[in-house]
């Protein structure tokens, strides 16, 4: 079952593009064939190269509505999937003191009282859906069982209504940023991408693209020194996001070249952690970039 979002690999690149997000050949091959194949796609990478942005972009480009499940350590079905609605239940028991139990239970587990989460929502939308499940490597291992029967057939069982079957499947993008490895069982399920740090052209594209008004050689300038510090063995490389903040910063401080100067007041926005500025600062040589 396909979305049909998509006619081809230049369209995808293309319509990304329309958004702002210069998709690269792998990540517009890849997008294209999780929307013709229906699979899920699973996008791994280190933080802040884009992987969120590519499921809001796709929404964006498709005019499908986004349903994120934001997961972290403890996220539980009750989260993810579903839960009852434990107020408006002992009410209408409540209500129903002289009918049987028979009769009370039946109504309780019906639809008026069930509360949909995210993965419900996208199952039972019946219009164009993008199910974003961020960060999944920050979920507890027995979250990965409650997306299987998900990411499988695009179906939930919900004991006391059944299985409830995707009408119309959603575009489906997991995130990860492999801060632990994920279950084979769900890799299985999903097509695989790799997002890392761009080239030096593309992402130069990136950043004249998301901060109009930066010179075109200071542009080229920061996605060099961005380069040389990526290169080097730090607790935390900086990002793209930081990578086009960085530039941002530049601008707003009306700088018109990096110099020694600039590049050591502002490392803070590239890098965050105290041993990376004192490193970078005593190692970078712009001469050499």
């Amino acid at each position: 079952m396909t979305t049909g979002f998509f006619s081809s690999v230049d369209d995808v690149a293309e319509k990304l593009a329309g958004t702002g997000y210069l998709a690269s050949p792998a990540v517009a091959t890849t997008v294209f064939l999780a929307d013709r194949l229906g699979k899920p796609l699973l996008v791994e990478g280190p933080a802040g190269v884009g992987k969120t942005e590519l499921a809001k972009a796709v929404t964006e480009v498709t005019g499908a509505r986004l349903v994120r499940l934001q997961c972290y350590e403890g996220v539980d079905e009750s989260r993810a999937l579903y839960e009852w609605n434990h107020a408006k239940q002992l009410l209408r028991i409540t209500a129903g003191r002289g009918e049987s139990w028979d009769e009370t239970r039946t109504d309780i587990f019906g639809e008026e009282f069930l509360l949909p989460r995210p993965l419900l929502t996208a199952i039972r939308s019946d219009q164009p859906t993008v199910l974003l499940i961020d960060e999944t490597d920050k979920a507890d291992v027995e979250v990965e069982g409650l997306l299987l029967e998900v990411l499988s057939d695009f179906q939930i069982t919900v004991p006391e209504l059944g299985t409830i079957t995707a009408s119309r499947r959603p575009f489906t993008v997991l995130t990860s940023n492999a801060s632990r490895e994920l279950s084979e069982a769900l890799r299985r399920r999903c097509l695989f991408l790799h997002i890392g740090f761009p080239e030096e052209e593309l992402e130069r594209r990136i950043v004249t693209l998301k901060v109009p008004g930066l010179d075109s050689a200071l542009a080229a300038s920061v996605v060099r020194v961005v380069g040389a510090l990526r290169a080097m063995d730090l607790r935390k490389a900086p990002s793209v996001s930081e990578t086009i903040d960085w530039a941002r910063t530049l601008l707003a401080l009306g700088a018109d070249r990096l110099d020694e100067r600039i590049v050591r007041e502002t490392l803070g926005v590239l890098l965050k952690h105290q041993e990376d500025i004192t490193q970078a600062a005593a190692k970078l040589d712009l001469d050499a970039v």
